[in-house]
């Protein structure tokens, strides 16, 4: 089976709980983020709208994800997340995305390898010291003694956060979700 293809029907969708309700109209912190190209970026102080999709981790073809992976809500589904956006990267940039990034809290050496075999034409972010998502109280979840952020995806424009989707099920039909936001707000 393809990384990409799952039978959503048989993983537990998550539900919203309101731990993103704070988000909306919520200034980022200014906090420099490990790019998987070497640089620094911080999210702050980007010009323009910015659209961040936040997700768990990203598993590698030759490992083991953790233990009940499947059955924690929203935790499946990093890779077709990261397919789709890479997949509609034109068509949001069209529609005024200025700048895309993946965001987690895995490595960035780790998620470089990620963005090599996806071949990602944007780049991703890492929050391996969890000091964004603590600046920001972005929701989370144990999982085999690591600590990840739930699965959303952020509009920034100028710095302030603008939309959010939270919870985000099924992951590849995210970027679309965003799509059809992005339409109606022009």
């Amino acid at each position: 089976m393809n990384l990409t293809d799952v039978d959503w029907s048989k993983i537990p969708a998550p539900v919203d709980d309101g731990a993103a309700a704070h988000l909306p109209g919520l200034r980022l912190p200014a906090r420099a983020l490990g790019a998987t190209d070497g640089r620094q970026i911080d999210l702050s102080r980007l010009p323009g709208r910015c659209t961040v999709y936040i997700y768990p981790r990203t598993g590698r073809p030759s490992q083991p994800m953790p233990d009940g992976w499947d059955m924690i809500p929203g935790a499946r589904g990093c890779t077709p997340q990261s397919c789709a956006f890479r997949d509609h990267f034109a068509a949001l940039k069209d529609l005024g995305v200025d700048h895309l990034f993946g965001l987690y809290t895995q490595t960035t050496e780790y998620q470089a390898e990620a963005a090599a075999r996806l071949h990602l034409p944007f780049t991703l972010l890492s929050d391996a010291d969890h000091g964004f998502g603590q600046a920001l109280s972005l929701p989370g979840f144990e999982a085999n003694d690591e600590w990840l952020l739930n699965r959303m995806t952020l509009i920034i424009d100028a710095g302030v956060i603008t939309k959010t989707f939270y919870p985000v099920f099924p992951p590849d039909r995210n970027a679309q979700d965003v799509i059809d936001w992005l339409l109606q707000d022009q």
